[in-house]
């Protein structure tokens, strides 16, 4: 669908599968956008009306140069719901989407069915390694950051065997608008969420990659001791395991939602 305006900014969203199936809305990463859910669509959208949409400050959603949170991010999710006339929807989101679906759970959880958080965390400190981050964005822009991602989102072995998804991700971050990332990066500095997600009453599964620097599993399992009743998967991944691992993630999440 073309660019849809959501609370007065624009934002892009895309919807795959059938009108009448269960809605399931997808969240992308920091630095991704909606494009980074390709390999899961096929198979998904069998099952589900699937619905992806740029994160704001990424893609061709709005990056406006103003203070983001957690919670404003939350917020967008709820307004494309609304907008679109979903009353209540499955979630996955992988690490900031993951970061928004902690949120939306613990805030509106009504709104929810199923939730998947992947390769996230609850906390991500320190602040001075986002403020580092932030100021040399908003310097210098995306290039400098690329390769050092790139090799925290993938494992080494990955990134010697498939260097087309490798260099698709490399795209992603280029294009990514510096502001919106810079001020996403600010949103993720100040979340704690380790305590408001102990009210979380939605299943829950935690997708971990074993490998993952980024967040590391230890943050996986703080998340699912804290929710009653999650389930964990762990993956041979580093962060962005729904690529690394495409057939394994898109299974883990089936399973989970049609249990």
């Amino acid at each position: 669908m073309p660019i849809e305006t959501i609370r007065g900014e624009p934002f892009n969203i895309r919807i795959d599968g059938p009108a009448d199936a269960p809605v399931l809305l997808l969240s992308n990463s920091l630095g991704t956008n909606l494009s980074m859910w390709d390999p899961q669509i096929p198979e998904w959208s069998r099952a589900f009306r699937v619905v992806r949409y740029d994160s704001r400050g990424h893609g061709q959603s709005t990056a406006a140069d103003k203070p983001y949170s957690i919670a404003m991010l939350g917020e967008d999710a709820l307004a494309i719901l609304d907008h679109l006339g979903i009353a209540k929807a499955h979630w996955c989101g992988l690490s900031k989407g993951g970061m928004v679906g902690q949120w939306l759970a613990t805030h509106a959880g009504k709104r929810l069915d199923r939730v998947v958080l992947a390769n996230t965390g609850a906390r991500m400190g320190p602040p001075d390694l986002w403020n580092t981050r932030i100021k040399s964005v908003r310097a210098n822009g995306m290039a400098g950051l690329i390769q050092p991602i790139l090799e925290r989102w993938f494992s080494q072995e990955f990134r010697e065997r498939d260097s087309a998804t490798v260099a698709k991700v490399s795209e992603m971050l280029s294009t990514t608008p510096p502001l919106g990332y810079a001020n996403c990066c600010a949103a993720i500095r100040d979340m704690d969420q380790r305590e408001p997600i102990r009210a979380i009453t939605n299943p829950v599964l935690v997708i971990i990659g074993k490998v993952d620097p980024a967040t590391p599993p230890a943050a996986g399992h703080l998340i699912a001791e804290a929710i009653h009743g999650a389930q964990t998967v762990e993956l041979d991944a580093a962060h962005l395991s729904n690529l690394e691992q495409p057939a394994a993630f898109t299974k883990a999440v089936l399973d989970f939602l049609q249990a």
